[in-house]
This record gives structure tokens, C-alpha cells and sequence, in this order.
């Protein structure tokens, strides 16, 4: 018998100040029988921290052309969102398909300058990678519940999530990918 796909339910409270935007959303996450509760948990912060019209999540891991998160335009991928550790190639392609491609990561930056330093990377200055405190996300991962509702601030580069009993903080990082493969 196949395992099916969990659904999560999220709340969120977005007040990202740097950007100057604030709104409500309301998201439905399926959660893929191979994926993490840290994946699921950059997926859902990769969607508020760049929140703009039409972002939408991507079809899943079952399909693995797909970026994590995306808008389309009548041209094609406006902005692709990938997280985690995705390979040199797909960021590549990715490059080359979206107008616009991100990264959110919490994974350790020694192995993925490794990957990513291993091929050219279609346009690597416009690629734009964001890091996420790694304790926070597993903080997260941890009381990640079926129905959660956030409360997510970011004011000065640093990233504020409660949930009206707790509130987990931790600095993050915007950095070209020429940047951050030259680590700087």
C-alpha cells in the first residue's frame, strides 16, 4: 500500500518590515511521505519571506522538475523557488527557465559551496540564496502540528516566528550565489 501525502494547515501573521509587507495567509501544505518536517518547514517560510501575487507551491517532489514554489507569467516561470540543497544542474536550468531564482536553505554551507562551485551556473550573481538559522527551523520541525498558525516577523534581517506561546528568533542571510560561494 502507498503512503499518501500529510496536510498541513498554516496560519500566518507576515509582517515582513523590510519589505513592507503585511498580510494574512492562509496556506494547505501537503507534506510528501519522503519529506521532512525541516522541509516542510523552509517550504512554508520560503512562502512568506517571499511573498508577492501568484506565488504558488509547486506540484511536490513527485515532480521533480518542479520548483518547491513558483509564479508563471504568460512567458513562462517568473520566479522559481527551490529549497533545501537543490543540485548545480537544476539551478542551472532553473536559471535559464525563470526570470528570477532563489534559494532558502538551512543546510550547511560547506557542502553546497562544494556542489555548487562544482559546474557554471547560468548567471550565478542574479541567483539569489537565503539562509536560514538552522535552529530555528529544527525548532519549528519539532512542534510542527497538523494546524498551526505563525506569527512571522521579519524587521532588520532578522526572522521572528511565534505561535502565541513561543516565539523563536535567529538572523538571516541574503546573499548573491557568487557571494556566497566566495563566502562572504
Amino acid at each position: 500500500m502507498a503512503l499518501t501525502a500529510t496536510l498541513y494547515r498554516f496560519q500566518l501573521e507576515l509582517a515582513d518590515i523590510d519589505r513592507g509587507v503585511y498580510e494574512s495567509l492562509e496556506l494547505r501544505v501537503a507534506c510528501h511521505p519522503s519529506e521532512d518536517a525541516e522541509r516542510v518547514v523552509v517550504r512554508v517560510l520560503a512562502r512568506a519571506l517571499a511573498h508577492e501575487d501568484g506565488l504558488e507551491f509547486g506540484r511536490g517532489l513527485s515532480h521533480a522538475e518542479d520548483p518547491a514554489l513558483w509564479t508563471q507569467n504568460a512567458a513562462g516561470v517568473k520566479t522559481w523557488i527551490d529549497v533545501g540543497a537543490p543540485s548545480a544542474e537544476r539551478l542551472h536550468r532553473a536559471s535559464k527557465r525563470a526570470e528570477r531564482v532563489l534559494v532558502f536553505t538551512n543546510k550547511v554551507p560547506d557542502s553546497l559551496r562544494k556542489e555548487w562551485s562544482s559546474r557554471t551556473i547560468h548567471q550565478a550573481d542574479e541567483l539569489e540564496i537565503v539562509t536560514l538559522p538552522a535552529p530555528l527551523v529544527q525548532q519549528l520541525a519539532a512542534a510542527l502540528d497538523r494546524n498551526m498558525t505563525w506569527y512571522v516577523t521579519l524587521n532588520e534581517g532578522v526572522l521572528s516566528v511565534g505561535d502565541g506561546e513561543q516565539s523563536i528568533e535567529g538572523p538571516i542571510l541574503r546573499q548573491s550565489l557568487a557571494d556566497y560561494l566566495a563566502g562572504s
